[in-house]
């Protein structure tokens, strides 16, 4: 028997012929392009420890395992890498300050955020690993990252889910190109898989039920997505627009994003939707499952000199000065929106547009109030893929729809928001200044309460991964 075993946390993983070559993989710079839930970041963190533990130098080696923040990064990676660590190997305690495992050997493993990736110059690298690679800052790999692992003749491997056309598929392009070219012999190699190489079929369909088309291509398939034209390319008017309901005790949410013009804010309720269905995996309907949805039933838009207050007075009165129909609701109110707290608008004098929103509101709906905003905004693209997948899934499920008659500007954002030509999925504000204003309110809602990387998909426990 082994005198000196490793933890009980290195379980077999399951065979895969993409990810064992990855794991072997004989080039000095990685890039690992997969799916969600595919075994990618398993497989890095296996490799930093084992790097630490074999490594054997003159100096105390450093490794660190990075994402684009620091919460991401402990997140991700600190339990497992402290669980993956043999304590006989430990030289104390885990610095949970510092977020660093120190060995016998003197090797250190350091967990590392990149939101301000200059953190990550200074003492040089001996290896390292960065995951969701393509929300990293373009310039941090050949300004900070590289540049630290120069003198020790650091590796690094990129990994993470596609992230459209950007810096991360111009870095796994290059590392394909150079690898077909040289073999063994390239500094760079490039590996990748889809999900269902290793999660269940089950699992799978269930992404694509709850995915839009690109979304699932992007985030199960690993495929780098170019996306053009449209932002919200599922809506159509004929299937996502009709007279919806509206009950006074369930949960109101209202819907925020801060700007002078026009000033924005969208009124939706959950409910069962008119005529839509749960569909199977040929995409056919299932009529006894009536799908419960997200349904738009107002708006506010001031399109000329608005600010939060105005916005705030709109929802409670009508324009002839009588009390409009929320300002009578009776069930909680949910207020979801920009996490900057209006840092282009009513904000730079008046304080936090958050306090202007509860200032307002707090007299007409009481303890009802409620605030549900994250500490920081969500990608632009995350929002959009948990809008578009919530408009419809790639077997046909629709579950947001829109009051056409009672929010007319929103069924302008969905059909006319353009993505930047060119980009990697950013809207183009400048081409349509007026739109995109009340979409992104909503989707600062759905990707709180309906993201596309969700934690069911986190939570699934697949054996061997």
């Amino acid at each position: 028997m082994n005198p000196l075993p490793l933890p009980a946390r290195w379980t077999q993983l399951r065979p895969h012929l993409a990810g064992e070559a990855y794991s072997n993989s004989p080039h000095r710079f990685n890039t690992v392009a997969a799916g969600r839930r595919s075994g990618k970041t398993e497989r890095l963190k296996r490799k930093l420890v084992l790097r630490a533990m074999g490594a054997s130098t003159t100096w105390e080696p450093r490794f660190f395992a990075a994402a684009p923040t620091r919460d991401q990064a402990k997140r991700i990676f600190w339990d497992d890498l402290k669980a993956l660590t043999p304590r006989w190997l430990l030289a104390e305690r885990p610095s949970e300050s510092e977020l660093k495992i120190r060995l016998v050997t003197g090797a250190e493993i350091w967990v590392q955020g990149l939101d301000k990736p200059e953190r990550i110059e200074g003492s040089p690298w001996d290896g390292g690993g960065i995951t969701e690679f393509g929300n990293v800052h373009p310039q941090a790999w050949p300004m900070n990252i590289r540049p630290a692992l120069a003198d020790r003749n650091g590796w690094c491997d990129l990994e993470g889910v596609p992230e459209g056309r950007n810096h991360y598929y111009e870095a796994d392009s290059r590392a394909r190109a150079l690898m077909k070219e040289l073999g063994a012999a390239s500094e760079w190699g490039a590996f990748g898989w889809p999900s269902a190489d290793v999660l269940p079929a089950s699992e799978i369909e269930a992404m694509r039920a709850d995915m839009d088309d690109l979304t699932f291509e992007q985030e199960a398939n690993a495929s780098f997505i170019s996306f053009e034209g449209r932002a919200y390319y599922p809506f159509t008017e004929a299937v996502h627009c009709a007279p919806l309901k509206y009950d006074l005790k369930q949960p109101l949410v209202l819907c925020f994003d801060f700007n002078v013009e026009p000033g924005v804010c969208a009124i939706v309720q959950e409910q069962q939707l008119p005529h839509k269905y749960e569909h199977d995996a040929k995409g056919l309907p299932i009529l006894s499952k009536p799908i419960v949805g997200t349904g738009v039933i107002g708006e506010v838009h001031i399109p000329r000199n608005s600010n939060t207050p105005a916005v705030c007075r709109a929802i409670l009165k009508n324009k002839d000065g009588t009390d409009s129909v929320w300002s009578k609701h009776i069930g909680p109110v949910r207020c979801y929106g920009d996490a900057t707290g209006g840092a282009r608008g009513t904000a730079q004098t008046e304080g936090s547009d958050w306090d202007l929103i509860r200032a307002e509101l707090k007299p007409t709906f009481g303890a009802r109030l409620d605030f549900r905003v994250k500490s920081a905004n969500p990608r632009e693209r995350s929002r959009i893929n948990a809008v578009n997948s919530r408009l419809k899934s790639s077997v046909g499920n629709v579950r947001c729809m829109v009051d056409g008659g009672k929010a007319p500007n929103v069924v302008k954002d969905f059909e006319g928001t353009p993505l930047l030509k060119g980009g990697s999925g950013e809207i183009d504000k400048k081409k349509a200044p007026m739109l995109s204003h009340v979409s992104d309110a909503i989707g600062y809602y759905l990707e709180y309460e309906y993201p596309v990387a969700d934690d069911r998909m986190r939570r699934v426990t697949i054996g061997g991964v």
